[in-house]
């Protein structure tokens, strides 16, 4: 059974110069040859993303989005930084990539070229797609990868420069509040409480880690023939920060609905049956492989989480009123950003309560 990601014809908006990039890479990676066919993967809701499909093989680009963009997104210099040194100094998996280019000229922005892999995505953590048997060692393997992850050293590996080690949920609910600002379109009562309640309730302890800042199921390759996680994709949001704020992130599916569409929620569903572990098994299995005793302030990490993720909505929402989302259903997306802001305002001040 092969879960394969989708692909499209390149989408009007996102339309580059094929053969002025096909030139740049005959003299930067020559072995690519003399023929060049683009596909666009259909899914993603930030940076586009490409097939490459050359003499030499398959590679995938990741580039920019076209036209204004908010301050400070979309960095895929950073994703080829983030990836590049995990490969080279870590059995943490990603893809190996290969080639960056800063020079707009050529495509019109910025974008790395990494390998292509052959494996299966499986967006919701219900995991549907995958057989029974198969749907707990995939969550057992992604849990470790976080952990796995989580416990790289940081200045070992070149990256202590990639953020500041310090004060991260504090200067993400700072970042995320200005970008939803930017970004709004209607009164949203829930998130004016989260960005008025989040600054006054920051996490006590800090720590810092490589945090990945969108790590779900959706952006995690499985192996063809394995529930086993093979690359950790997508990394626009990655930086230097609290390690609780991943594993908040890829606990939210506990919360959210399973029957709204595109929530990749589990509530409503019979975990049992379907064979996952539920959120106090997730959490004991990350705790034990990264040695710790247990979690304080964990309300705190999902309502910064649940925050976070609607303000992220709302700007795709933004750029598909604007005209240059990623994705076509973008404008279904951002409707959401409403929903997981209550969920978050609900988490904080029943948690507030305790």
């Amino acid at each position: 059974m092969s879960i394969e990601p989708e692909l499209v014809e390149v989408l009007p908006a996102h339309k580059f110069d094929e053969s002025g990039l096909l030139v740049w890479l005959q003299q930067e990676l020559p072995e690519i040859g003399s023929r060049l066919e683009v596909k666009q993967f259909q899914g993603g809701q930030s940076n586009p993303t490409f097939l490459l499909d050359t003499d030499s093989g398959r590679y995938v680009l990741r580039k920019k989005p076209p036209g204004k963009t908010l301050p400070s997104a979309h960095m895929v210099e950073r994703e080829y930084k983030v990836m590049r040194a995990l490969s080279e100094h870590t059995d943490v998996p990603v893809p190996r990539v290969r080639l960056l280019c800063e020079d707009s000229e050529v495509i019109g922005t910025p974008f790395y070229v990494m390998d292509y892999l052959e494996g299966r995505i499986v967006s919701h953590s219900a995991l549907r797609a995958l057989d029974r048997h198969e749907r707990l060692p995939a969550h057992h393997s992604a849990i470790d990868t976080l952990a796995k992850l989580h416990s790289v050293d940081v200045n070992a590996v070149g990256l202590g420069d990639f953020g500041r080690p310090e004060g991260y949920v504090a200067r993400q609910v700072s970042r995320w509040t200005k970008q939803y600002l930017a970004s709004k379109t209607d009164d949203m009562p829930a998130m004016d409480q989260l960005m008025a309640w989040l600054p006054e309730n920051l996490p006590a302890n800090d720590e810092c880690a490589i945090a990945h800042g969108d790590y779900r199921f959706g952006n995690l390759m499985l192996a063809p023939d394995k529930p086993e996680v093979i690359a950790i994709l997508d990394w626009e949001l990655s930086t230097l920060g609290h390690p609780l704020a991943d594993l908040a992130y890829y606990c939210l599916p506990y919360y959210l609905p399973s029957d709204m569409e595109g929530m990749r929620g589990l509530q409503g569903e019979d975990l049992e049956a379907l064979g996952i572990p539920d959120e106090q098994e997730t959490i004991a299995r990350y705790c034990a492989q990264t040695g710790r005793d247990g979690i304080e302030d964990w309300h705190v990490y999902l309502a910064f989480s649940l925050f976070r993720l609607a303000a992220i909505l709302q700007g795709v929402y933004k750029r598909a009123l604007d005209g240059n989302a990623a994705n076509a259903n973008a404008l279904d997306v951002g409707k959401r950003a409403s929903l997981l802001a209550q969920v978050g305002w609900k988490i904080a001040s029943e948690g507030a309560k305790r």
